[in-house]
């Protein structure tokens, strides 16, 4: 058993980071007791279309939005990065920052997790890190697996543990699946409201909708 608890990682476009980000994050601490998260804004994503805003101000959102919350570590080790961002990649880096035995937690919400198998070296992944999938209500990862990737089947069930102190008995390879909590808010649904010229309230913090605003992201046009 290991004695440090686990710190999270967190990566995505970001654009925006909006209050479901934020909501599987705390889920995340809360239920695997982690030390910290880093967000982690990507900046050549390799499996998605360029980003809408430009890396400063998706690295400027994320500040702003978890800049109240302890846990929340802002990390810009790939958002300037003009060459693909690959997972495998960064967690190498992170274990040179952190060491061999430090725990570190890969969240991935069900659809990436479901999507894992087309990762560039993407069994790299389990020794490098624990994976902690959170599965929104009405998933069943284990079942949509079955019929997605039969290679990847075999590694949840080789990996997978159904409590959160198996984060401490080794620094990587537990795969854990936890409930995240319905959020239906997505980066796309925002940045179509800005186009739209919408409020934004209640959708991602106000300190990010007023940064979209002033600085008209996603053509934001007020009526």
């Amino acid at each position: 058993m290991l004695t440090r608890a686990p710190i999270g990682i967190f990566g995505g476009t970001f654009d925006p980071i909006h209050f479901g980000h934020l909501r599987l994050a705390q889920e995340a601490v809360e239920q695997c007791n982690l030390a910290s998260i880093h967000f982690i804004p990507s900046g050549t994503p390799p499996h998605r279309p360029t980003p809408h805003a430009a890396a400063q101000h998706r690295l400027n959102m994320v500040r702003l939005a978890i800049q109240d919350n302890k846990k929340f570590v802002l990390d810009e080790r790939e958002i300037f990065r003009a060459d693909p961002c690959y997972t495998v990649d960064t967690l190498t880096d992170l274990r040179k920052t952190y060491g061999e035995q430090q725990p570190l937690c890969l969240l991935l919400g069900s659809d990436a997790f479901l999507l894992l198998h087309t990762w560039h070296k993407w069994e790299k992944l389990f020794n490098l890190a624990h994976i902690v999938v959170l599965q929104r209500p009405a998933y069943n990862v284990a079942t949509d697996l079955v019929a997605t990737s039969p290679a990847l089947h075999r590694r949840y069930l080789a990996h997978v543990q159904a409590s959160p102190a198996a984060l401490l008995a080794a620094p990587a390879g537990v795969i854990l699946v936890i409930d995240n909590p319905a959020f239906e808010i997505s980066s796309s649904d925002v940045r179509q409201r800005c186009m739209a010229g919408k409020n934004l309230h209640y959708l991602l913090p106000d300190a990010v909708a007023t940064y979209i605003q002033s600085n008209k992201l996603y053509n934001y046009a007020q009526h």
